[in-house]
């Protein structure tokens, strides 16, 4: 890899960092690409070298978003035994969520968004997470798995929720009876 090729790939990685940064902080409808050049700290004719428009670097975004959060599962899934891999995989899924706060945040902001391309790419990012958890769980042994896939997912819903709202209380496992 060339020295330019090396910049150009970082400046792209730095690029889409602050637009993670920007539209989960602002929103995508408020955020622009001058916010995200600030961000950056380059100008905003930059951005269109990599990203024609708004859109695409937001497309980016997500698909970095969830390439995390499959290669972190596939990561525990290979490296831990069938009775640890549900817990593992929720461990997993937390440290993504304290490690990087603003993509839960943006793929939160996204399931609102109703352009096709972007309802098509939180799909796909649902789809191949309920596919891996999934055949995880059939290889694991695990009865039910596609109930149990089920509500995995939904408690990662509800753990992005407390995370957003700051109400930890909504992932304790000793809720008081009303």
């Amino acid at each position: 890899m060339t020295k330019n090729t090396t910049i150009s790939v970082n400046r792209r990685i730095d690029i889409i960092s602050a637009a993670i940064e920007v539209f989960a902080e602002i929103g995508y409808y408020r955020a622009t690409t001058a916010k995200v050049a600030e961000r950056a700290q380059i100008s905003q004719p930059y951005i269109f070298r990599f990203f024609p428009t708004k859109e695409a670097l937001l497309l980016e975004a997500l698909e970095v978003s969830w390439t995390r959060i499959l290669d972190a599962f596939r990561s525990v899934i290979h490296t831990v035994s069938s009775d640890q891999l549900e817990k593992e995989l929720i461990e997993a899924y937390v440290q993504i969520m304290k490690s990087y706060q603003n993509e839960t945040l943006l793929q939160m902001q996204a399931q609102t968004i109703k352009e096709d391309a972007i309802v098509e790419v939180m799909q796909k990012g649902y789809r191949n997470v309920q596919q891996l958890v999934v055949d995880a769980f059939k290889q694991a042994g695990i009865e039910k798995p596609y109930e149990r896939t089920i509500i995995f997912l939904a408690r990662g819903m509800l753990c992005n929720i407390s995370m957003a709202l700051h109400l930890p209380e909504l992932m304790s496992n000793e809720l008081e009876e009303i």
